[in-house]
């Protein structure tokens, strides 16, 4: 199984709360960036699970539009910045096994995206995440915890993000 975590793109320091800060227009480019990439690799995502803060849904929407397959999106409220990363590892590990899900991308933030793939991973790493960046997870469902295989960021793929 391969989990993909990623943080949201690039968002705007202006709204009424930590929640409503939209994507700014380098935000969308890094998702369609990452979205090539993901392409590119011939990546098929099963299952998108998203945060209920607005960047976060503004990512997976502009990726998933840019992806060459459809890919369901699901909000979940535990996975925000407060997030905890246990109990998200929990929620994985159940969901992807009743689902018989194979290719699952979680769009979250930081700093949880950091703590979930220490919590993740057998060498316990918690890699910083540039906005839109991925870390890819060769996932054991027995053992319940994979390794780290990439960390890529739009800046890695492209140079005019």
């Amino acid at each position: 199984m391969k989990l993909y975590v990623m943080r949201h793109g690039q968002a705007s320091t202006r709204a009424t709360s930590d929640a409503e800060r939209e994507l700014t227009e380098k935000g969308h480019l890094e998702a369609q960036c990452m979205a090539k990439w993901l392409n590119k690799n011939g990546v098929v995502i099963d299952q998108v699970f998203v945060s209920p803060f607005v960047r976060a849904q503004q990512t997976a929407n502009t990726l998933v539009a840019a992806l060459n397959h459809s890919a369901p999106l699901k909000t979940i409220d535990s996975i925000t910045p407060a997030g905890d990363a246990v109990d998200v590892h929990d929620y994985i590990d159940g969901i992807c096994e009743a689902e018989k899900l194979e290719n699952v991308l979680i769009v979250s933030h930081m700093p949880l995206v950091s703590y979930l793939v220490e919590e993740l991973t057998f060498d316990r790493n918690a890699p910083l995440f540039a906005t839109a960046s991925i870390a890819e997870i060769n996932y054991d469902k027995l053992k319940m915890k994979g390794d780290l295989v990439k960390h890529v960021s739009p800046y890695d793929v492209s140079p005019i993000v």
